[in-house]
């Protein structure tokens, strides 16, 4: 079978929808997209949109995987989780097993306002698949600032929510939360999560993002939408026009996308905190010599993890660290400074 009849095949049943066509698959086809962040989100994501044909897909993660991610995280298996694969490495190769006509490009990196024109460039429509506001603030400049459309996504427990933010048109995230939440703020960490919850949120985006790439942008939700599976609640809040006087998309005061409100130092769950380094090479082998006296020690070319009780260090190859046992930056640093350098 040719590769022509090979790609009519596949995607025939979602070509006899009337809402895509031929001529809808032949945009997808066209497309690319950037996925940021690919865990719970976005490796839901990433399945759904490398299986509809979209033809470009990159996705961005800081992060690597955990036997905890298994239970929702649809890209990755026991094998991934223990070799602590970064997911971006993980996601991409799973995708290009069962669709080798596109093209993936997996970064491992954590989107901030230095790399986010090179990271984020190129993209016809941005997904986030992220878990903090602090990364969803910097999409959201970078997006309103460049007049790039990105869909807003997120599941908790039993709840997910949804939006669609097409700058000039609709209201973008500042426009709904000029601040990012205070005090107590669940997380799949302090109230878990049902992968039910995840399908539902990134099925809800994906098919947003399907018909911005095949032209059906009058058919966009022009809402945000939350729903809870497991008591059926649902509000709906109308993001259809942009906020006056919002600081992102009326005054085009991009604080995210300049950095003025990014710590260097950042929380990232499951009591730990990672470690921003640029431009600091690590060679693992080294490394390796040198903590192996100090813990345990196991590498590939991806990540380098370090064992010393009660801590756990994965060490990326740019020299950023997320360092599990401790929620206290002074404590991470000082672990940072002694056994890689400060």
């Amino acid at each position: 079978m040719d590769s022509k009849l090979s790609c009519e095949d596949r995607y025939s049943r979602q070509v006899l929808f009337a809402g895509i066509g031929p001529e809808g698959q032949r945009k997808l086809g066209a497309s690319s997209v950037v996925i940021v962040g690919c865990g719970a989100t976005g490796s839901a994501l990433s399945s759904l949109l490398a299986r509809a044909g979209v033809g470009r897909l990159r996705i961005i993660d800081r992060d690597y995987v955990e036997p905890s991610n298994l239970q929702r995280q649809v890209l990755f298996d026991e094998a991934d989780a223990a070799e602590s694969l970064p997911k971006a490495i993980a996601a991409s190769r799973k995708i290009q097993a069962f669709n080798s006509e596109i093209k993936v490009e997996g970064n491992v990196a954590d989107l901030t306002p230095d790399d986010v024109d090179e990271l984020l460039d190129g993209a016809d429509l941005i997904l986030d698949g992220t878990d903090n506001f602090e990364t969803r603030y910097l999409i959201n400049d970078y997006a309103v600032s460049k007049k790039l459309p990105w869909v807003y996504t997120a599941a908790v427990g039993s709840y997910c929510v949804t939006m669609n933010v097409l700058p000039g048109e609709t209201a973008c995230l500042a426009c709904v939360f000029p601040d990012s939440p205070k005090g107590i703020v669940e997380t799949c960490d302090t109230s878990g999560i049902l992968n039910s919850a995840v399908n539902a949120a990134a099925s809800l985006s994906a098919t947003e993002a399907l018909k911005y790439l095949v032209g059906a942008k009058d058919k966009m939700r022009r809402t945000l939408l939350s729903f809870d599976v497991w008591s059926n609640d649902r509000v709906e809040i109308s993001a259809a026009r942009p906020r006056p006087g919002c600081r992102t998309c009326d005054e085009e005061d991009f604080i995210h996308l300049q950095g003025d409100s990014r710590p260097h130092i950042s929380m990232c769950g499951r009591n730990s905190v990672q470690i921003h380094e640029r431009h600091r090479p690590i060679d693992f082998s080294e490394m390796n010599t040198r903590l192996s006296s100090h813990g345990t020690v196991r590498f590939n070319e991806f990540v380098l993890k370090f064992w010393r009780a009660p801590y756990e260090m994965t060490l990326f190859p740019d020299g950023r660290a997320i360092i599990k046992g401790t929620t206290d930056t002074g404590v991470a640093r000082s672990l940072y400074a002694r056994f890689i350098g400060s």
